[in-house]
């Protein structure tokens, strides 16, 4: 399933979508397919995929913490691309990548292994949208999403460039700073998710910081997607129900 079909059906149902993040390899390579089938199956619209990385820039403490671990498991590109490559999700699955990993891996080899592997969409945290048409264009031609980040202290044009050029969805990040989970949000979120939409038709997300259904409900009226990272690696970590967290953060989705 495509990520703009994914869209397409929850907002028939009226319902914004729950984007899950999980780093490959963490805690294991066989506990995070686990959590990849328990996620998809307690609700999960999206899953996002971290690629572990050995410097992950925009990453908070936790997620640090599970790419670290997932290095420590073998989780490289082809370890991963192999091993969801026969799972049956029944769910749109985007992987989030430094771009270093992808340029070892190559690029139309990267492509390919990722259709087999039912991946359609990419999120560099590195590449710049200014540097990103070669990738872009290779991209669409093999049906794969390619989704820029766009910050709240990002000047007014860059904003409409990021809106414009990211397909699947526009990730929209909640604050100025790394990833991890939040007790509150920006007051100013809303208006800048609101700004954002005003530039693109393609649905936005927001992410960093989203770790409870008070933020989900809150956020409801201005984003599509809400895309939790963080608070679920901290339950994986802390041996909290996944499968719960996945359904309660789902229920407040539903507006």
């Amino acid at each position: 399933m495509r990520i703009h079909e994914q869209f397409a059906k929850l907002k028939s149902g009226n319902e914004a979508a729950l984007i899950g993040y999980l780093t490959a390899g963490f805690p294991t390579m066989e506990g995070f397919l686990s959590n990849l089938e328990e996620a998809a199956g307690s609700g999960a619209d999206i899953i996002e995929i971290g690629i572990p990385f050995s410097d992950p820039i925009a990453d908070g403490p936790t997620i640090q913490m599970s790419s670290q671990i997932g290095l420590a498991n073998g989780a490289t590109l082809p370890a991963i691309l192999k091993a969801i490559r026969d799972l049956d999700l029944n769910i749109p699955l985007v992987f989030m990548s430094y771009l270093n990993p992808l340029l070892a891996y190559g690029q139309d080899r990267l492509l390919a292994d990722m259709i087999h592997a039912k991946v359609t969409g990419l999120i560099v945290p590195d590449l710049p949208v200014e540097e990103a048409a070669s990738w872009k264009s290779a991209a669409e031609s093999r049906g794969v999403d390619t989704i820029f980040l766009v910050t709240p202290a990002s000047p007014e044009e860059r904003v409409r460039r990021i809106a414009e050029a990211s397909t699947g969805f526009v990730y929209c990040v909640s604050l100025t700073g790394t990833t991890g989970a939040r007790h509150d949000l920006s007051d100013d979120l809303p208006a800048f998710l609101d700004r954002v939409r005003s530039f693109t038709n393609t649905p936005i997300a927001v992410g960093f910081g989203i770790s409870g259904p008070e933020h989900i409900r809150r956020l409801l009226p201005h984003a599509d997607g809400m895309i939790v990272g963080s608070r679920v690696i901290d339950a994986i970590r802390n041996g909290e129900d996944v499968g719960g967290l996945i359904r309660k953060l789902k229920d407040a989705t539903r507006k």
